[in-house]
């Protein structure tokens, strides 16, 4: 007994004089670019908390208007009164944009384009993660409804517009866990079987797969596209998973912060020279190792056409 004490006692030891140095580590990359927004429209979905509103006080720190996109309105706007008094920026707008919702992602749309005649950087950022099986106002299974077709549409509805304001970017954020997700296409929701964890890795497959054939068919029109791992990240994401949360409280100070989360959208929306990348997946603000799946031409090809057919729209 005194042995283990020993040997775990030494451990702690190790762990906290390493700590500032595995911290690092983990913290990942920084975006560099010095790039400034004066004059330049955003639109951030899920941007009312996290790695969202690290996002969304960035942009407005260099200059842009930025629309903080979610469905909860009132920590939206206590989160834009937040990022306005920090940045000196009065252009930090709330609308509001329920993904789980076509008709609430519509509404958004209409009054955005009513209101804005340029949109220079699309960040859609917001999703659900491990939640316990349900289905949107639509009827599609939640991870899929919200991480992927939310997205989906109002990336077709928004489209115009970024070809408008060129150069223009759309960032989506997925995630690392995409290694392990797959399409089912006789079972997209998951109506015959249904794992909380692989519902979540199986929608951001889809949003890589997205990415790749958003910028397919976006070539020559001036809008970019970049899929992102942003890690693991200390955000409110994991809060239908008791286990998770558990997890992130041990190993906090391993996990990066919101902050340290934002750097690769960051990266994405605003670094010089990206255009070549378009379509690509990045981690820590580089280029990273994607999924043999996700560079399936066929697969990504019949997700779009299944995506337009569940949402009753033609988008060529």
């Amino acid at each position: 007994m005194l042995a283990v004490l020993g040997l775990l006692t030494t451990f702690l030891s190790f762990l906290y004089f390493t700590a500032p140095s595995i911290r690092k580590f983990f913290a990942g990359g920084v975006c560099r670019s010095n790039v400034q927004l004066p004059g330049k429209v955003v639109v951030i979905t899920g941007a009312n908390t996290g790695i969202g509103k690290e996002t969304a006080r960035e942009l407005a720190r260099r200059g842009a208007r930025v629309y903080i996109a979610c469905r909860d309105v009132l920590k939206g706007e206590s989160a834009a009164s937040e990022i306005r008094a920090d940045t000196k920026n009065s252009q930090v707008l709330v609308r509001k944009l329920d993904l789980s919702d076509t008709k609430s992602i519509r509404a958004f749309a209409e009054g955005f384009l009513a209101e804005e005649k340029h949109l220079h950087i699309l960040i859609n950022n917001a999703g659900v993660m491990m939640c316990p099986y349900s289905k949107t106002a639509d009827g599609f299974e939640s991870h899929l409804g919200v991480n992927h077709l939310g997205h989906f549409l109002l990336t077709h509805l928004l489209l115009e517009r970024l070809k408008e304001s060129t150069p223009a970017r759309v960032v989506n954020l997925s995630s690392v866990v995409h290694h392990a997700g797959k399409i089912h296409f006789h079972d997209l929701q998951s109506e015959k079987y249904y794992s909380r964890s692989l519902a979540y890795c199986h929608s951001k497959l889809a949003n890589v797969l997205f990415t790749r054939e958003l910028a397919k068919r976006l070539q020559g029109t001036g809008v970019t596209t970049y899929a992102v791992h942003p890690g693991i990240v200390s955000s409110e994401l994991v809060r239908h998973s008791f286990l998770l949360c558990l997890l992130w409280r041990i190993f906090s100070p391993f996990i990066k912060s919101a902050w340290e989360g934002a750097q690769t959208s960051l990266h994405c929306a605003l670094a010089e020279g990206l255009e070549p990348l378009t379509g690509k997946y990045f981690s820590d603000c580089k280029k990273a190792w994607v999924s043999p799946k996700s560079r399936d031409n066929k697969t990504a090809e019949r997700l779009w056409n299944v995506s337009c057919e569940l949402l009753g729209i033609q988008w060529e």
